[in-house]
């Protein structure tokens, strides 16, 4: 296997206090990630809201996001939709503006039967003609209907693996798939980064807020420094349970007091809101892991 590798973070959309997308927010998280030593870029997708931008702030956001990148780090643009035909388009308008490759959920409204999805992805293939991952998050599609799918549509190459147990479907991907798929990715917060890492997962794609600790973790463990780069995930996860917790709110107040971005507004309904406690416990996180993050403002 070979291509896309490393870590893969996905940029949140920052909103102003008006609620509007804070674009000069998307290119300092590029520069952020950059600086990091991130290994590309994933927007927009699932952590970045994408379901809640209205098509023409998800096209100009996307287009922000490539020109910051300015061909200098890969983006992997996320085009998922409810249909075949929206999915294309977006495919189509983000390799026209210089994506490298492009991610998509299967369409999340609807039942949908095996040859809708065969469908979907031979759409976004054909409209792309570069790299295409899936990204199987919850509810997520059965181990062997992936394998089928990456075997038989052309330029579908990747999968992003979040559904749970992500591990063992990211060993079972691996070995099954051979060359029909260039690399296989975690997520999920990344949860289970060691054991994924174990199994040969070829990268990562986590939230933006720590790239710079990821990328150490990675760079350690593929130096052959595993056990230094165990020691260093270890002491990431109360900070990855925190936000797997509370999700949203405490990777944009992270982002905020990093300097990233402006605001920790988000348009998701439902989230619980960081209160008082939640704050101080962010605290304590923080002071035992700050020497590990990078200067930022």
């Amino acid at each position: 296997m070979a291509g896309f590798r490393g870590i893969f973070p996905v940029v949140q959309t920052p909103f102003d206090d008006q609620g509007v997308v804070d674009e000069s927010g998307l290119a300092r998280q590029v520069d952020f990630c950059r600086q990091a030593g991130a290994h590309g870029l994933v927007y927009p997708v699932l952590a970045s809201e994408f379901q809640l931008l209205t098509d023409s702030e998800r096209r100009s956001a996307l287009e922000r996001v490539l020109k910051a990148a300015d061909g200098e780090i890969p983006v992997v643009a996320g085009v998922a939709a409810t249909s075949a035909q929206s999915a294309a388009e977006y495919a189509a308008h983000a390799v026209g503006h210089g994506a490298d490759a492009v991610i998509a959920l299967p369409p999340y409204i609807g039942a949908l039967g095996p040859d809708d999805v065969f469908r979907y992805y031979e759409a976004i293939s054909n409209a792309a003609r570069r790299p295409v991952f899936l990204q199987d998050a919850p509810p997520g599609l059965p181990v062997p209907r992936i394998m089928e799918l990456l075997q038989q549509i052309e330029h579908l190459a990747y999968v992003k693996e979040e559904n749970e147990p992500s591990a063992h479907n990211i060993s079972a991907l691996i070995e099954g798939l051979g060359d029909a798929c260039q690399g296989v990715f975690g997520g999920a917060w990344c949860r289970w980064m060691m054991s994924e890492l174990d199994r040969g997962a070829h990268g990562f794609m986590p939230s933006v807020e720590i790239v710079d600790v990821h990328v150490r973790i990675w760079d350690l463990f593929h130096a052959g420094e595993q056990a230094a780069a165990r020691d260093l995930y270890d002491r990431l996860l109360p900070f990855i349970n925190l936000g797997f917790c509370l999700g949203l709110s405490v990777i944009k107040e992270l982002l905020v007091r990093r300097g990233i971005i402006e605001t920790a507004h988000t348009r998701r309904t439902g989230l619980p809101a960081l209160d008082g406690q939640d704050a101080k416990e962010l605290d304590i996180i923080l002071g035992k892991i700050d020497d590990l993050l990078m200067p930022t403002a």
